[in-house]
């Protein structure tokens, strides 16, 4: 059988290698209050019942919903739960991302999710997106400055190219990246591998296959063979493909987050990673 190491040093933070994407805990389209807002908060505390000290967040989910959700829900913070939260995006409407990367915006978005999420310092500050209106170099300066301040630990980015992650590194230590990543879409794989010799952690976003019919017939078979999900499997083949690979699976419902944190038990042999390996991008 293939096995894979648990745990991930993030910067100086020893995290669970299986996380929780706290996005989904808010309205249709990102946006507003959760329908059953009960069941966000025990989605959040069974996360942590469940083994999870690693959260991802966002100033833009809701906006403000998700990091007032997880304050309220699980405030004072177990020793050892680490909680990254992202700026440099605006929501003008559900399902609306305009990008803000400017210091100003960032400034304001940074302590706000500070007072939100009741802290002093947040563990993971991660750039949402570059943003192409704004000089790269002024955001790394603001972050520069920030992290200097004592108001940030570590800090990420999020759907950058190698070069863009060579440029942040001139200014600050990035300890991880969060691009769009599944077993059918490789695109940031140049991006993997950097992270993965610069010991930095790897975030995949919408980490479940999308769609293409060949990966859906290959999950499947291999979930048939060790009586699990077809999620699980594309989780698991994650979690197997890369030691730096983190994973934060979001949901609204307890059921499906047990569901999520039963990857943890799927142990895929070198031949179900060479049948997954050859998948073709969609």
């Amino acid at each position: 059988m293939s096995t894979y190491n648990p745990t991930f040093t993030l910067g100086d933070l020893t995290v669970n290698r299986l996380g929780y994407g706290a996005m989904r805990i808010t309205g249709d389209g990102i946006w507003g209050p959760p329908r059953d807002h009960a069941e966000s908060i025990r989605v959040l505390k069974r996360a942590v019942e469940l083994g999870v000290n690693f959260i991802d967040t966002a100033d833009s989910y809701g906006p403000n919903v998700s990091e007032e959700l997880i304050a309220e829900a699980l405030h004072p913070y177990a020793n050892g739960l680490v909680i990254g939260t992202k700026g440099g995006l605006l929501r003008t409407g559900p399902n609306e991302w305009p990008i803000d990367s400017s210091p100003e915006h960032l400034e304001e978005a940074l302590h706000g999710s500070l007072k939100r999420l009741k802290l002093e310092q947040i563990d993971l500050y991660q750039l949402h997106r570059v943003d192409p209106k704004v000089p790269f170099e002024q955001t790394l300066e603001f972050l520069q400055r920030a992290q200097q301040q004592g108001l940030i630990k570590h800090i990420g980015l999020s759907e950058v190219s190698v070069e863009q992650i060579k440029k942040a590194q001139e200014y600050v230590k990035i300890v991880s990246v969060q691009n769009m990543y599944s077993v059918d879409n490789r695109k940031w794989e140049a991006e993997l591998t950097y992270t993965r010799e610069q010991g930095m952690a790897f975030i995949p976003w919408y980490p479940l296959a999308g769609g293409n019919a060949q990966a859906l017939a290959a999950l499947e078979a291999t979930a048939k063979k060790h009586g699990a999900t077809t999620q699980q499997i594309a989780l698991s083949w994650l979690l197997h493909h890369s030691p730096n690979i983190l994973l934060i699976p979001g949901t609204s419902k307890v059921k499906h987050l047990e569901e999520n944190m039963k990857t943890a038990d799927v142990q895929l042999s070198a031949e179900d990673m060479a049948v997954l390996d050859a998948i073709s991008p969609a």
